[in-house]
C-alpha cells in the first residue's frame, strides 16, 4: 500500500512510523521541517486528567499507558520522564475546586491523591510553595520532548524504506472516476497513492477542504517560554503546576528538559495566549522563581506564539472522510498524549480496515458544535 502522510508533527510522524512498521510504502511530507509546527510549542505533558466526558478521559488514559512501549520501539531517548505531577492551591475557593477535581478523577480510577504541604516540599526539593490549602499528586503522569519523538519516528520511516520530504507543500489532489484520491500534487512533484492521511495540524482543515470535506477548527494560540540551561531541579516530580501569585494572573507550570533548560507555560493546556514578548517571558519566569528561588538569575527566552490544532468542538477528529473513501483525517488537541494511540488506531483502520468501536465519537462526519474547554 502506498500511503502519503501529510504533516510530520508528533501525530503525523507517529502514524507514518506505525504504517511503515506494518509494511506500508510511506511517504511522509511536511511543508516545513518535521516537528516545526505545534509540536515545537507543546508543553508536552502526558496526562489524562479531568478531560471530560469520561470517554475522552479514558481515551487519553489508554494512550498514556502506551507511551512506554512506544518509546521502547523507537529505541532512542526521547526525553520520556515519569514521576507524576503536583499542583496546589492557597486560596479557599480554588482549593475546593481542586478537591472536587481530585475526587472526580479518583472516581474515574485515576491515580491521584491529596498530599500534605510537608509531602509536597519533600517530593519537590527546592520548592517554596507558600501557604497551601490543598495539594494533589497525580502519580502516573510525565512528559516527553516532541522534537526527539518526531526525529525518531522520521528516522524509523526512512530506515523502513519510506520517503521523507521536507519543505514540500500540497497543491492539490488528483482523483479517479470513483472519487478516490490517487495522486497528491506537491511542490516536490506528484505522488501516486492508495491512501492519504491528513495530519497537518492547523493546516488540516484547509487540506480537507480540497476534497470537499468540512473539518472546522477554532483558533487556539498559545505561548510557552524557554530558559537557558540550569542544573537539575525537577529530578523527582517532572511537572509542577503553581497557583497564581495574585488575583490578576493565571497559574504557571514548569518542566525541565534533557539539556537543562526549562519550559514554562501559563494557565491550562487549553488557555489562549498571544503575548509572546520578552517582557511577558520574563514575567512568567518571575512567577516560577517566586516558587523556585533557585531559578534566580535564569534567562527567559521568548518563543513566538504557536497555534495549536483545535477542532471546533475540542475533541479529536479521526477516521475516513465521506467525501473520499481513501482519505484519512487525524486532527486533535493533546497530540503529545494521544500520539501513540492515534498511530496504532490509524494503522489498524487503514491497513486492516478495522472500525474501532471506541473511536466512534470522533469521526469526521459528525456535527461540530463550538465547545471551549479551559480547565
Amino acid at each position: 500500500m502506498k500511503a502519503v502522510v501529510i504533516g510530520a508533527g508528533i501525530v503525523g510522524a507517529s502514524i507514518g512510523y506505525h504504517l511503515a512498521a506494518r509494511g506500508a510504502d510511506v511517504t511522509l511530507i511536511d511543508k516545513n521541517k518535521p516537528g516545526s509546527g505545534a509540536s515545537s510549542h507543546s508543553f508536552a505533558w502526558i496526562n489524562a486528567g479531568p478531560k471530560s466526558p469520561f470517554e475522552y478521559h479514558d481515551l487519553n488514559r489508554r494512550s498514556l499507558e502506551m507511551w512506554e512501549r512506544f518509546a521502547q520501539k523507537l529505541n532512542t531517548d526521547v526525553g520520556l520522564r515519569w514521576g507524576g505531577k503536583v499542583s496546589w492551591e492557597a486560596e479557599t475557593h480554588r482549593a475546593e475546586e481542586l478537591r472536587q477535581r481530585t475526587k472526580l478523577l479518583q472516581d474515574w480510577g485515576y491515580p491521584i491523591r491529596e498530599i500534605s504541604s510537608d509531602s509536597l516540599c519533600a517530593m519537590v526539593p527546592g520548592l517554596d510553595p507558600g501557604p497551601v490549602s490543598v495539594a494533589e499528586y497525580s502519580e502516573i503522569e510525565g512528559h516527553v520532548e516532541p522534537p526527539r519523538v518526531v526525529g525518531a519516528c522520521v528516522q524509523k520511516v526512512s530506515d523502513l524504506g519510506g520517503t521523507v520530504l521536507i519543505n514540500t507543500e500540497v497543491l492539490s489532489f488528483g482523483r479517479d472516476t470513483q472519487g478516490k484520491v490517487n495522486k497528491v500534487v506537491t511542490t516536490n512533484g506528484d505522488l501516486e497513492c492508495d491512501v492519504v492521511v491528513i495530519a497537518a495540524g492547523v493546516d488540516s482543515s484547509r487540506l480537507a477542504a480540497m476534497i470537499g470535506a468540512d473539518v472546522p477548527q477554532q483558533e487556539s494560540p498559545g505561548v510557552v517560554v524557554r530558559t537557558d540551561a540550569r542544573p537539575a531541579l525537577l529530578s523527582n516530580v517532572p511537572v509542577v503546576y503553581m497557583p497564581p501569585i495574585n488575583q490578576r494572573e493565571r497559574q504557571v507550570h514548569i518542566r525541565q528538559l534533557m539539556d537543562g533548560s526549562f519550559m514554562i507555560g501559563e494557565g491550562s493546556q487549553e488557555s489562549m495566549a498571544l503575548d509572546d514578548s520578552p517582557q511577558h517571558a520574563t514575567e512568567l519566569l518571575g512567577r516560577a522563581t517566586h516558587y523556585f528561588p533557585e531559578l534566580a538569575g535564569t534567562e527567559a527566552i521568548a518563543e513566538p506564539v504557536g497555534y495549536r490544532p483545535m477542532p471546533l468542538d475540542s475533541y479529536p477528529v479521526i477516521g475516513w472522510t465521506q467525501e473520499s473513501s481513501n482519505v484519512y483525517i487525524s486532527l486533535t488537541h493533546s497530540g503529545v498524549t494521544l500520539a501513540p494511540l492515534i498511530g496504532q488506531v490509524a494503522s489498524m483502520e487503514i491497513l486492516d480496515r478495522a472500525d474501532l468501536v471506541f473511536m466512534s465519537s470522533y469521526r469526521p462526519n459528525r456535527k461540530f458544535i463550538l465547545t471551549v474547554h479551559d480547565h
